[in-house]
């Protein structure tokens, strides 16, 4: 038991470095006889792995929903994702990914599960700018020396895409909700916001524009600390506060570059810096990733997709 645990804390202690563990898994490729390419989703957003069990097709069931499954008295749904990539799986689905996101537990049926691998978040790159799917937020390289080339590739699923394709999420704030949150800005002063997903972007850039808050969107947490920093540049040149530029941070955790746990403790560790409030908005939920949000120094902490909620702890923060 003592060594699982530390097992446990050494994987979670993984977010004070800018690293994190992905699983690989297989859907299969093209035709029946290509065993496809490799893709990856995060192991803190797995809760178990499970041979595949029976699925009861449920009335009026359509692809990519297989139907549900009981897994120790929980009824789950049960999601294709060869269907939804486009894949012909050989041998049919084998495999069952228990996840949970955004306060909400589903399960992904994937033909193999191949390994785990332990990664810095600057080994993986934005797949936007590539030719990745709208189902792909990034690609990540396995090797750490892949500058040379030749390194393996793995497709990181954006499973928040995913369920919305599935599941719409509502993105617009009900008109008492915008009312009640509605919050005025120093004039010139902006939200910065980061999030690798495009249907986070969409709900964070609508919810914003709901309470009247202006904002500038970036895609990595990288992106937003280069952004930061240059606005921060401008203060200075000007002899006024970043405060007059930046009214607050609103960040991811899982972003290509740099996570957002690394981006809070930059913005938290520099003393010009330090007194701006920092919001995490993400779909790891829990206590774990909770205790890490303070211990990053964040100034509020909300699951995604609950856009009243959000809207709260904007208004809370900037408060």
């Amino acid at each position: 038991m003592d060594a699982f645990q530390k097992e446990i804390d050494e994987r979670t202690n993984l977010t004070s470095s800018n690293m994190f563990e992905l699983l690989l898994f297989r859907l299969g490729g093209v035709t029946a006889d290509d065993p496809g390419e490799l893709f990856g989703i995060n192991v803190f957003k797995i809760r178990e792995i499970v041979p595949m069990i029976p699925v009861t097709k449920t009335a009026g069931t359509q692809s990519p929903i297989m139907g549900v499954v009981d897994i120790r008295g929980q009824v789950i749904s049960v999601i294709d994702l060869s269907a939804i990539a486009g894949c012909v799986s050989k041998n049919g689905p084998n495999i069952l990914l228990i996840t949970e996101y955004a306060r909400h537990t589903q399960a992904f049926a994937v033909e193999s599960v191949e390994e785990i691998v332990r990664l810095d978040w600057s080994q993986v790159l934005t797949a936007e700018s590539s030719a990745g799917s709208e189902i792909v937020t990034s690609i990540a390289r396995l090797d750490a020396n892949a500058d040379s080339g030749g390194g393996r590739l793995v497709q990181v699923m954006d499973v928040e895409q995913i369920l919305n394709m599935i599941s719409p999420v509502v993105h617009t704030l009900s008109e008492a909700s915008s009312k009640k949150h509605r919050t005025e800005l120093k004039p010139g002063a902006v939200v910065l916001a980061a999030d690798d997903s495009k249907v986070a972007r969409a709900l964070i850039e609508q919810g914003l524009t709901d309470l009247g808050i202006p904002y500038i969107m970036g895609k990595t947490g990288k992106e937003t600390w280069l952004q930061l920093l240059h606005m921060l540049a401008e203060a200075e040149r000007e002899g006024v506060p970043i405060e007059d530029k930046v009214a607050m941070i609103l960040t991811d955790i899982e972003m290509p570059e740099m996570d957002g746990f690394t981006l809070t403790r930059n913005i938290k560790g520099d003393p010009r810096l330090k007194h701006l409030p920092v919001v995490i908005h993400s779909s790891l939920s829990g206590s774990a990733n909770e205790d890490h949000v303070k211990t990053a120094g964040a100034n509020g902490y909300v699951a995604k997709f609950a856009i009243d909620e959000l809207a709260a702890t904007i208004q809370k923060a900037l408060a």
